[in-house]
């Protein structure tokens, strides 16, 4: 019998970031589980100057490419579900300019939760055809993308007070 999962991902630093601290050792909902270990994470970068947040994101993409990749080939299977670095990332790029407030907080988690779990093109296009990490990294970065626009366009129709 071999090792168990977490095992493995708390022994290794590479596994233990793609599984998101190891919150993706949920045994339900991983993504939403590392979802929320993004936010703390979040409540520090929202203050950092917009051009080094950019800076952060593109970084942490970059990173999870190879540390999804690796993490995948080691368990040997392309996007394990405990695999959330990805969510991190996609949570942090919905979050990106967002107004100040936990209202604000709360509906960047839950668009951005809709847009990877539902995966409307061409999201589930991307994740049917693109492998690697690159692949596992895609299709949450364009649910992030799309959260941040549903996000921005919220913040700025009014409907919702911004602060709150």
């Amino acid at each position: 019998m071999g090792e168990p999962l977490s095992r493995i991902v708390l022994r290794h630093p590479v596994h233990f970031l793609a599984f998101g601290f190891g919150s993706g050792l949920a045994p339900r909902a991983p993504g939403t589980f590392g979802t929320l270990a993004a936010v703390p994470c979040y409540l520090v970068l929202r203050y950092l100057p917009l051009p080094h947040y950019l800076l952060l994101l593109i970084a942490a993409f970059a990173l999870g490419i190879w540390l999804c990749g690796r993490t995948a080939e080691a368990l040997g299977v392309h996007d394990h579900g405990g695999i959330v670095w990805d969510e991190f990332v996609g949570f942090w790029l919905t979050m990106t300019l967002a107004p100040p407030g936990w209202l604000w907080l709360l509906l960047g988690f839950l668009l951005f939760r809709l847009f990877d779990v539902l995966k409307p093109f061409p999201i589930n296009w991307l994740d049917r055809r693109v492998g690697g990490g690159l692949g596992i990294m895609l299709d949450d970065v364009l649910a992030g993308v799309f959260a941040w626009l549903c996000l921005q366009l919220l913040a700025r129709s009014g409907i919702f007070p911004i602060g709150l």
